[in-house]
């Protein structure tokens, strides 16, 4: 594949024996660079299409307010093999009329996040509304421990991206996940109240998994309040493509926790560059049939490779990643994914 033909049909046509493959771009259109990245990844979370697709979106009509109607039709049109970026005006315009305004920089996860509540909200399937929240849905059990008389409370509740805070300094995947997971003592004005002893007391706080989703998306919490301003680290974070959740925290798991494989494969990563104040979204995301690496900024799309990726562990051009996909591994799939790298 040339360069010039990439930049002039702003796509990636990949042939694959007498099948040619085609990953579409999007145009920036009034700062949309944050919105054309999640669209990446949500085109490359195939599960989401193939529900949408199940859905009548009966009595609807072309309602130009309704975000999962205007997602659905952008998907299907990125799928399609065709050599021009995927119109996707209508999205940004619904996104627009439901607060995600144009002209405006946006937080990825905020977007991310926000997209998968109006899915819950404007689907008039109840069904296919919860199990598209099953596809990222994290179910946790959080437990306050009193540290007076040992009583346990615990409370159920679940996450659709799980935020890792990181230090100031080198990070691993695992080290992140740790520190989520890690049990912190309350005391002074954070005390809580223990129904046992009557009053409030010192008390342990963790979190434990109940169980984990088909899509896992990872926070890197880069964004940080300083003296009143968001600064942004580019610290190193590294991150495998592959990993087995079970044997990153071995402890994490609530009593009640029974699913088998917890092998997950990254095939998405939302990329940061510039400063918190002023800043560009891009996306690598790995193709669902030839398993490479797809570099997509805005309209231009570009072979990559797993060597690409890993240069967005740290920001020495600022460039740094934000947000991480990972599917897990599906006993139909047969073995798991071929990497790229």
């Amino acid at each position: 594949m040339s360069a010039l033909f990439s930049g002039l049909y702003s796509t990636v046509l990949l042939h694959l024996g007498h099948r040619q493959l085609v990953m579409r771009g999007l145009r920036n259109y009034c700062l949309s660079c944050c919105v054309n990245t999640l669209l990446q990844t949500l085109s490359a979370t195939w599960e989401l299409a193939e529900i949408l697709e199940k859905w009548e979106a009966t009595g609807l009509g072309a309602d130009v307010h309704n975000v999962p109607l205007q997602l659905k039709i952008v998907l299907k049109a990125m799928q399609k093999d065709l050599p021009q970026p995927a119109p996707h005006k209508d999205f940004l315009h619904c996104l627009d009329r439901n607060s995600i305004r144009l002209q405006t920089q946006h937080d990825a996860d905020e977007v991310f996040l926000f997209i998968l509540d109006l899915l819950q909200l404007q689907m008039n399937d109840r069904t296919l509304a919860l199990e598209i929240q099953g596809l990222y849905k994290i179910s946790l059990e959080t437990q306050l421990q009193c540290l007076e008389c040992s009583t346990i409370q615990t409370q159920n509740s679940h996450l659709l991206s799980l935020p890792l805070h990181i230090r100031e300094e080198q990070n691993t995947l695992e080290d992140c996940m740790n520190s989520f997971f890690e049990q912190q003592e309350l005391g002074g004005i954070n005390r809580c109240l223990c129904a046992q002893c009557g009053t409030k007391t010192r008390s342990k706080q963790g979190v434990k998994v109940r169980s984990l989703p088909p899509i896992l998306c990872l926070q890197l919490k880069r964004f940080r309040n300083m003296r009143g301003y968001t600064m942004k680290l580019n610290c190193r974070v590294t991150f495998p493509e592959t990993f087995n959740f079970s044997e990153i925290k071995k402890d994490a798991f609530s009593a009640g926790f029974t699913q088998n494989d917890c092998r997950y494969t990254l095939y998405a990563v939302v990329v940061h560059s510039g400063s918190a104040v002023c800043g560009h979204y891009t996306a690598y995301v790995r193709h669902r049939v030839s398993k490479h690496w797809y570099y997509a900024d805005d309209s231009h799309v570009s072979l990559s490779s797993w060597e690409e990726v890993q240069k967005t562990y740290e920001g020495r051009s600022s460039a740094t990643a934000y947000m991480l996909m990972y599917r897990r591994y599906r006993k139909e799939d047969g073995q798991q994914q071929d990497l790229s790298g």
